[in-house]
């Protein structure tokens, strides 16, 4: 059985592109994984586009992959998603990214200072 409390869970947000049904509902896109801490691997992924297949597409293509190579999940991203929201998507992957970055380092906010 697999230690949660070795997960550390991230978010990035990317403005959404006009005229597509997600941006009428958020205005931005939210992603969000849960990244295991020993390994980088992204153990969970969700996202606020508008549709099931949409969403259901961008966790699979992100879970099990590792978050120490944001290359790799660009590409991924850029070849095997073409709906609009995929600069939006890509951004947000970048901010986790800089977010993991700073927490592997000792240099994330704490809430409870």
């Amino acid at each position: 059985m697999e230690n949660q409390n070795r997960r550390v869970l991230f978010s990035g947000y990317a403005k959404l592109p006009t005229g597509i049904t997600a941006s009428e509902i958020y205005k931005v896109i939210g992603v969000v994984i849960s990244i295991d801490e020993d390994t980088a691997l992204i153990m969970e992924a969700d996202c606020t586009l508008a549709t099931e297949v949409a969403r259901k597409h961008v966790s699979s293509i992100l879970i099990g992959k590792s978050i120490n190579n944001p290359d790799q999940l660009v590409r991924i991203v850029d070849k095997t998603y073409q709906g609009s929201a995929k600069k939006a998507i890509i951004t947000a992957i970048r901010i986790i990214y800089d977010k993991y970055r700073s927490y592997k380092e000792g240099l994330a906010p704490s809430a409870i200072d």
